[in-house]
């Protein structure tokens, strides 16, 4: 057995033992064990799914069971007994569960198991003549087949993307354009449903939209967004009915599993959602846990006037332009005026706030976005949008680090939430630098929202991935992802300059990386994100009389401007400038640099503190700040690529200690990355 199975083998009798600890605890699920390993949620789905090709939810369910059979042997304890002592809170479906898992009811189990006893003594006394006759039926198939082996299609191979679904944008079948909000919050209903379920990959709306008005073929469709099924519908709502056909499809063959035509009455909108979701997920034998169904039967409003309204906002906050962002408020208020206690719509209005303030420098609506985030959170603090609408409040006052637990919360309500995955993987790559986050997130994100409605969002999402997985040494991948990347949009220009910093990673020639940037900016010298890296690279390659021409166009323009951005490579200007004879600018440069990192929060804030003290030559100091970095689980690749060249760190990079330190840190880094590589196989993604 291979070290890597071995450990597999630990991780996994580790978490038997936990599980069992809290048998009888029907709370005790996914989040709870990952809490008690000491690991994220992510990690363990992955670790689990990879050893025992499992989710988390039903090898929890699996080891329940098996202690349930167990208990079912003795004779004076009844079913309901063992049903809560193992820890599920239904006895029908404890009974559901159990009959699927052994083939019998858990009231059968000791007659079972008698009837096996029985068949096996009589299959001993024919044993030893059957044996000879099987022997020679085998040796004359060999001879027939010519040893050729063929074994049956396994479930894998029949549903090649495994559990995965997309809902496609429902037809309006009425005449009245106005009626599409209607049609489209059905469709929307039944795909947030699905969403809620763990054992189920559920395609964004973001995805299946641009199949709107597509001609592509179901299998063209499913294998475009790697699903097995995809779910057609049509409808429309003539006076107080509601008319919707649906039709379950398998994606690869474009065979029906299921289809039905639903009519009716309005009244009866959220057990018609409830209904189909309820089907689809036993027509494609997806496990739904307890938890899960009761958030899906979870009904958002009893009042359909707020409910209409609601939609309404809905679809316009969708189209995320200014107009439709105030016509979703507006629809969202009427929603929680006709019920004050609508969490989704207070939710809706928080969003539509926080977009309407994105872009913007003054941020003019982020009282009215906490407001609203909280009054949602007050009717419902377990509804992912909740969660999400407070996250973007934290996000727009820039405290991203407290923005988390909110996301990390609202994917355990909904592990197939595109936005809030997205959300996740731009902090980590940004404002909480966590390289293994911003590489796990980024993949689930784009697993869910494979194709963007353009091809320049889509080639976005492949640079994100790119970047993630070059920062975790994983650079043949980001290779092939950024190549990618530029196909969808040639004239990305993040991209463009990501594919420098890959290939310098891949080839290490650092003046190659100097000519493709420059000629990245050609393209638009208006770019300042890439004029500053390329006054960087001459700094890497101590061409400093390029490098402060580089950064002092870069400066001016910040300042012409008043943008504050790149505040970071402050100390990097400062030292220029001094290589410049520009003492004065120097010396006002590294001011601000110092300002800048005693009020940075994030992991690079003790390399910095290393590059200043270098600089200013208190190396012992410097010494201590490298040695803090290094130890961090969150140094990335590029720290290996550049800080044995940085010339803040001049004055420490010849020492014995800072030799030691940087090897330390490099060793840590490749034992990270191989345990990265073991949990996610990046590699498959190829």
């Amino acid at each position: 057995m291979t070290e890597a199975n071995n450990r597999h083998n630990d991780f996994i009798e580790k978490l038997t033992e936990i599980v069992e600890l809290n048998i009888s605890d029907e709370q005790f699920g996914v989040s709870e064990l990952s809490e008690a390993v000491g690991m994220s949620r992510s990690n363990v789905l992955r670790k689990v799914k990879k050893a025992t090709g499992l989710s988390v939810s039903l090898f929890i369910r699996n080891i329940r069971l098996k202690h349930a059979h167990e208990l079912l042997q003795q004779s004076d304890v009844s079913v309901s007994e063992v049903c809560y002592a193992v820890g599920f809170g239904s006895t029908s479906y404890f009974t559901k569960c159990y009959k699927e898992h052994y083939g019998y009811p858990p009231g059968e189990t000791i007659a079972q198991l008698q009837s096996e006893t029985s068949s096996e003594e009589k299959q001993n006394i024919s044993k030893k003549f059957a044996i000879t006759g099987l022997l020679v039926i085998v040796a004359a198939a060999l001879i027939y087949f010519g040893f050729t082996f063929t074994e049956e299609p396994t479930n894998k191979e029949a549903i090649p993307y495994g559990k995965s679904i997309a809902v496609l944008p429902f037809v309006n079948n009425s005449g009245d354009s106005s009626n599409t909000y209607f049609v489209n919050g059905l469709m929307v209903s039944v795909l947030n449903d699905l969403q809620k379920i763990e054992d189920l990959k559920v395609i964004s709306r973001t995805s299946v939209e641009k199949f709107r008005n597509n001609t592509k073929t179901i299998p063209e469709i499913g294998e475009e967004l790697k699903v097995s099924y995809v779910v057609e519908g049509s409808g429309q709502k003539v006076n107080d009915k509601i008319l919707l056909s649906i039709q379950l499809l398998d994606a690869a063959n474009d065979e029906p599993i299921w289809s039905q035509r639903f009519e009716r009455d309005a009244v009866d909108v959220f057990d018609l959602q409830k209904e189909i979701s309820n089907i689809i997920t036993k027509r494609i034998e997806v496990m739904v846990t307890p938890e899960e169904i009761a958030r899906i039967n979870k009904q958002p409003t009893q009042d359909l006037i707020a409910y209409d309204y609601f939609l309404q906002g809905y679809d316009e906050l969708h189209f995320g332009n200014r107009e439709s962002l105030e016509k979703s408020i507006s629809s969202f208020t009427k929603a929680v005026e006709q019920d004050t206690t609508f969490a989704r719509a207070y939710a809706g209005i928080a969003m539509a706030y926080y977009y309407l303030d994105i872009f913007q420098r003054d941020k003019l609506h982020q009282e009215d976005l906490n407001f609203y985030a909280d009054k949602a959170l007050f009717y419902d603090d377990e509804l992912a949008q909740s969660l999400i609408a407070k996250s973007m409040y934290y996000m727009s006052l820039g405290n991203c680090k407290s923005a988390i637990p909110f996301l990390k919360k609202a994917l355990k309500y909904n592990p197939n939430s595109a936005i809030a995955l997205n959300f996740l993987s731009d902090i980590y790559a940004t404002c909480v630098p966590d390289a293994g986050n911003y590489l796990r997130h980024t993949l689930k994100g784009l697993e869910v929202n494979i194709a963007a409605n353009d091809s320049s969002s889509t080639s976005f999402n492949y640079m994100h991935l790119s970047n993630a997985l070059v920062q975790n040494g994983f650079v043949q991948e980001a290779e092939h992802y950024i190549n990618k990347s530029l196909s969808y949009n040639p004239n990305n220009l993040f991209s463009d300059y990501v594919k420098a910093y890959i290939l310098y990673a891949r080839d290490k020639d650092l003046p190659k990386t100097r000519e493709r940037l420059r000629a990245t900016l050609d393209k638009d010298t208006t770019r300042l994100d890439v004029l500053q890296e390329l006054a960087k690279v001459c700094y890497y390659l101590r061409d400093f009389e390029s490098s402060y021409a580089y950064f002092k166009a870069f400066d001016d323009a910040r300042e012409r401007y008043n943008m504050d951005i790149f505040k970071n490579i402050d100390g990097e200007i400062a030292f220029v400038y001094a290589q410049m004879g520009k003492v004065r600018e120097s010396q006002e440069f590294m001011v601000r640099f110092k300002e800048y990192v005693d009020n940075n929060p994030t992991v690079a804030k003790n390399v910095e503190l290393a590059m200043y003290y270098s600089y200013i030559g208190e190396t012992e100091k410097a010494l201590d700040h490298f040695e803090i970095y290094a130890n961090d689980e969150d140094v990335h690749y590029w720290s290996l690529l550049f800080l044995d060249r940085e010339p803040l760190l001049d004055n420490i990079r010849t020492t014995p200690r800072f030799k030691e330190i940087f090897e330390t840190m490099r060793s840590k880094f490749w034992q990270r990355h191989r345990r990265l590589k073991e949990e996610i196989s990046p590699i498959e993604l190829l």
